[in-house]
């Protein structure tokens, strides 16, 4: 059987368990126990299956993924993101667009804490519109920015999708954490030059309004109370990486621990608090977990099968330049993300893809701050985009989904440009890595 008829009947088999409504997780896991036995022959397939199954959960590089769960979920119960966004409120002054610039500025803050795209959008929109709307801000100046900062929270560190991208494709989870930092902070560059532009170029979508002033020295304690502390968290969990004293996984158990010392220094914590957070990271990271699991034995029936061996012989066949098979990869996957989710997109591609690149001399790492940024934009990419159902729930009942999607556009022209940049600069997302002891 040639490797395009297997990847045929394989990916076509996924596509149709999906279109039917089945779990991703469960999808792969139907493929793989029809098609193991095929593959490896026999009772061999199935107890390939079984030992695949069992040494990738066991794994000690994909512990970071509950670690960042539970970093979340602290910071989502202990509810000190209202106490982030009041203070950064209070720095920003008079600014026109300033709950634009809020948003995108709380953003960056939450994403280095929950690294939770959903979790962001949902905060941000059910704190943030409401007084938006109530200052007669437009549409495009509310529900814009939280999308695309939302979305943030994938490539700022911690990252759970950056950990299970570097567990599937089989690439440093450490210097994908570093790599993703200047990646996100210049998402968040064009984000705020488009709403200062915009706003400039339109007053009425954010009009101006009497703010309350605010003493410098109330400024600063605010900040010295909510905003500093955070660099203790990213130091935990960025620093020690960088400074080569902790692995990836520990650095990930270090910032676990800054978060519960940070959330006992705001006296948030109690003991019904501390069972519903555990209680919800097992949920959140069971699931993360199966998913895993199931695509790294996809991804060894690929191998096994001749799959990947096939499909990069074919890419470095091709007589076109390499870069144009990279934006070709950018292409689908854009593709992809109008009709599914980020996780099953990974799961299918990723398999099929890190070969390829290897096998064309480009930077896995530097693919994959490619990729977390494609999987940025398909959060937000119409039709079923995520964050947009997300925003439908927490928006003004009179919001329509079609303004959700034209709000969206802007901001998803913002990621284009910065994988434009990325893609002919790659010391952009490397040179951070590379000083890596």
């Amino acid at each position: 059987m040639s490797w395009q008829f297997t990847l045929l009947l394989l990916l076509g088999g996924l596509i149709l368990l999906m279109a039917i409504g089945m779990p991703i997780a469960f999808c792969f896991l139907a493929i793989i126990l029809i098609a193991a036995p095929l593959t490896w022959g026999g009772s061999v397939g199935i107890n390939q299956v079984i030992v695949g199954l069992s040494s990738s959960v066991v794994s000690f590089t994909i512990l970071p993924i509950p670690l960042f769960v539970l970093m979340g979920t602290v910071i989502f119960y202990s509810g000190i993101a209202p106490l982030l966004i009041d203070s950064l409120d209070k720095l920003l002054g008079s600014l026109r667009g300033r709950l634009s610039l809020l948003a995108v500025g709380s953003g960056v803050l939450l994403a280095t804490l929950t690294g939770s795209s959903l979790g962001s959008v949902s905060m941000l929109g059910g704190t943030l519109v409401p007084e938006m709307e109530k200052r007669g801000y437009k549409k495009p100046m509310t529900l814009g920015p939280i999308l695309g900062s939302g979305g943030l929270a994938v490539m700022i560190p911690p990252s759970n999708l950056a950990v299970l991208l570097g567990a599937i494709g089989e690439i440093s989870i450490g210097k994908i954490l570093l790599a993703i930092i200047f990646a996100g902070l210049l998402m968040a560059f064009f984000y705020i030059t488009y709403i200062l532009i915009r706003c400039k170029l339109e007053p009425s979508l954010a009009p101006t309004y009497t703010v309350r002033h605010v003493p410098t020295s109330e400024k600063l304690i605010s900040a010295a109370k909510y905003i500093l502390p955070l660099g203790f968290i990213i130091f935990m969990v960025v620093g020690v990486i960088f400074a080569g004293v902790a692995t990836a996984t520990e650095a990930a158990a270090t910032g676990a621990l800054s978060t519960f010392i940070l959330a006992a220094f705001y006296k948030k914590l109690n003991f019904k608090m501390v069972k519903k957070i555990f209680i919800e990271t097992l949920k959140i990271s069971a699931m993360l977990l199966m998913i895993l699991t199931a695509s790294q034995v996809f991804s060894q029936i690929l191998s096994f099968s001749g799959v990947a061996s096939g499909m990069a012989e074919f890419a470095t066949g091709l007589k076109v330049a390499p870069i144009l098979i990279i934006i070709g990869m950018m292409l689908t996957l854009l593709v992809l993300g109008t009709f599914m989710d980020a996780i099953s997109i990974m799961m299918v591609t990723l398999p099929m893809y890190v070969p390829v690149v290897l096998s064309l001399g480009f930077d896995p790492v530097w693919f994959a701050v490619l990729f977390l940024l494609n999987i940025e934009m398909a959060m937000t990419t119409p039709p079923v985009g995520f964050c947009l159902y997300v925003m439908k729930a927490v928006a003004p009942p009179d919001t329509t989904m079609g303004e959700i999607y034209r709000a969206a556009l802007p901001f998803l022209g913002c990621d284009m440009l910065s994988m434009a940049l990325i893609m002919i600069f790659p010391s952009i997302v490397l040179w951070l890595p590379s000083l890596m002891r």
